[in-house]
């Protein structure tokens, strides 16, 4: 049985229905999920995801992302895994727009989200503990210095990733 926390808000038939995450992602059907962008001032704190991730591991992805539970928020989403990923607590994401993209993710394996995008300042003092389950590096980086890397080596990071900077930036970040 699947246990509840892996299903997630995914359109089946024309409407949206508790779906299993992994299942959502093989058949490449619409699915729900939250992104979330922690910045201090121009610089914006991305994650590497950890090897063990089932797809696209050792790419390096926005601060974190992830699906709502069934029953969840996207804020309360966004609050969570900011936690379960960093050890972020204390943080208030603010709903900066809701994207749609759909990306293949190897593995034969497809992401087809609905995105709402949070981003979120960065307190002074803030304590960032990766969980190394979910996360095997960290780093600030300035929005133009990551758009400069993604368009040297595009593979070293996650497809949304590249389509947020390339498709949604003005949306995310503003002009």
């Amino acid at each position: 049985m699947t246990a509840s926390a892996d299903l997630i808000p995914a359109w089946v038939e024309g409407r949206l229905a508790p779906f299993d995450k992994i299942g959502a992602h093989l058949e490449g059907l619409r699915h729900k999920a939250v992104s979330v962008f922690l910045m201090d001032g121009e610089r914006v704190l991305i994650q590497r995801r950890a090897m063990v991730k089932y797809h696209t591991p050792g790419l390096w992805a926005n601060t974190c992302c992830t699906h709502p539970h069934w029953d969840e928020t996207a804020e309360d989403c966004a609050r969570r895994r900011l936690a379960e990923e960093l050890g972020i607590k204390g943080v208030d994401p603010v709903f900066a727009d809701q994207v749609e993209y759909r990306a293949d993710v190897g593995g034969g394996m497809v992401e087809h989200e609905v995105v709402d995008i949070f981003t979120a300042i960065a307190p002074a003092g803030l304590n960032v503990a990766p969980n190394p389950d979910e996360v095997m590096d960290v780093r600030w980086v300035t929005l133009s210095d990551l758009i400069s890397e993604i368009a040297a080596e595009p593979a070293r990071f996650t497809p949304w990733l590249r389509i947020y900077l390339a498709e949604h930036r003005a949306r995310i970040f503003g002009a």
